[in-house]
């Protein structure tokens, strides 16, 4: 919720602004919706949805005009006009913006403390302003924890600056969890398996000692990258060009024991358990396993001829024995306090993407429950502008979409034009505005440039009225 403080001199700048009229004067002081979702829950035609900044917005297709939201509201902030539901705060953070003394406040800034005394404050108000019933509510409101803490993952990660991308982790690895892209095939990597492979110790780096080969082959047959060939009766190796490439290994985030909860896979704090014979081959197991492999953050997970799973990291530090002249692969402990780069636009894919509903929209920012986080890095995959920091060389892109405003939702508030980063959002005059349509630029229609448009979301996001037909597509990003 957004609070007004002890600098508010009643001009009103808010209560002008707000594009859904839930900013009210009480005592010469601005107040405004808390927040409370007591309208959202208590909504018989589902009609009113919490958004990706935590507030909360009308489907106009949806809602009948009962009332009931109306009635429940604690702090009497909800009224109904001309059929359409007013009064709720979407978050959007205008109000903020506009003052011109700063004394509205999100009350996601403030310390634990300073949000309970508000929250008492706004008890007491309840009780003047409404039948009482709200200071309940308000009691059982979650407060978000200030405390410094950070979401951890326990995993074998890789060193990329050291890491030279040969696919020695990758053959060794007993379950399939590291996968390594090499540039060029039929280059040598430097992985060293010929040496490893070679019976006679005839190898060394990719130099054949033809004193010592017994031409048995079976450094052709196991060299992973195609690099090694026989002419005349001798071991060529192709190892004259540079071989760059990249490594992609399971985060252990442990995401695809919760989707495949039959009991086969088991994630701990080091590591992930799986018991294939507890993994019955049945159709509704098919069907979690293909939820899993598509939920997967980096896509190394996979099934087997045998409808099998496979790709999950257990932690056997395989990887880290055989990497041992770069020492790239190594256990490590990620940490995440939530905080992101100053590049963020506030689009909520993010928001979107989580899979454990960690993550809420601030303007310019996000707030992550840290308690919810696992850290599977999904977030960061998919983040356009690279603001939300990863681990993983896995990226996807924004790959089109589709993006309109329905007229009929719309409310003329004008938050899409201003928070959209790519300017593609403009306005063309309505040469017989309805009266309906408020006093607020009743006379413009917004439109979305599809050339501009990036679908980012930030727009649909921000829409107080869910006036957005809004799709888009990802793609892995190229390499």
């Amino acid at each position: 919720m957004f609070l007004t403080t002890k600098k508010c001199d009643g001009q009103g700048e808010c209560i002008k602004h707000c594009p859904t009229e839930a900013i009210r004067f009480v005592g010469d002081v601005s107040f405004s919706c808390i927040c409370c979702g007591a309208c959202f829950e208590s909504c018989p035609n589902h009609a009113i949805f919490k958004n990706k900044y935590g507030g909360y917005v009308v489907d106009r297709a949806k809602c009948n005009g009962c009332g009931i939201c109306e009635s429940v509201c604690p702090v009497d902030s909800i009224h109904i006009e001309d059929a359409v539901v007013k009064g709720i705060c979407s978050r959007c953070g205008l109000c903020e913006s506009v003052c011109p003394n700063n004394a509205r406040i999100d009350s996601s800034n403030l310390n634990e403390a300073k949000q309970k005394k508000f929250l008492n404050s706004i008890k007491n108000l309840s009780s003047k302003i409404g039948s009482g019933e709200g200071s309940v509510r308000i009691d059982n409101m979650n407060i978000p924890s200030k405390e410094d803490k950070s979401a951890k993952r326990m995993c074998v990660n890789t060193n990329l600056e050291e890491c030279i991308a040969c696919g020695r982790c990758s053959y060794y690895c007993p379950t399939g969890a590291i996968r390594v892209d090499i540039e060029k095939e039929g280059v040598c990597s430097k992985c060293r398996i010929c040496n490893d492979v070679c019976p006679s110790g005839a190898i060394d780096k990719g130099v054949v000692d033809s004193s010592k080969c017994t031409l048995c082959l079976n450094c052709v047959n196991n060299c992973p990258n195609h690099a090694l060939s026989v002419e005349n009766f001798s071991i060529k190796c192709n190892n004259e060009e540079e071989n760059d490439g990249t490594i992609v290994s399971c985060l252990n985030c442990g995401l695809c024991s919760e989707i495949v909860d039959n009991g086969s896979i088991k994630h701990e704090r080091t590591s992930l358990r799986y018991d294939p014979s507890l993994d019955e081959d049945n159709y509704e197991n098919k069907e979690k396993h293909l939820l899993a492999i598509d939920s997967c953050p980096v896509s190394t997970l996979k099934e087997n001829k045998d409808s099998k799973l496979t790709g999950l990291c257990v932690s056997c530090g395989m990887c880290v024995k055989v990497c041992d002249e770069q020492n790239a692969r190594v256990f490590e402990e990620i940490k995440w306090d939530g905080s992101v780069s100053d590049d963020c636009i506030s689009c909520g894919i993010c928001v979107e993407v989580c899979p454990k509903e960690a993550i809420t929209l601030r303007k310019g920012s996000i707030y992550v429950d840290l308690d919810k986080c696992i850290m599977c890095e999904t977030c960061g995959i998919h983040c356009p502008t690279d603001a939300i920091p990863k681990t993983t060389l896995v990226k996807k892109e924004l790959d089109g979409g589709f993006n309109y405003i329905e007229e009929d939702f719309c409310i003329k508030c004008g938050l899409c034009k201003s928070i959209c980063p790519e300017d593609a959002i403009y306005t063309e005059t309505i040469s017989n505005a309805d009266e309906n349509l408020g006093t607020i630029n009743k006379n413009l229609k917004f439109v979305v440039d599809e050339e501009k448009c990036i679908y980012c979301g930030a727009c649909k996001n921000i829409c107080p009225s869910k006036a957005f037909i809004f799709e888009r597509n990802f793609k892995e990003a190229t390499k």
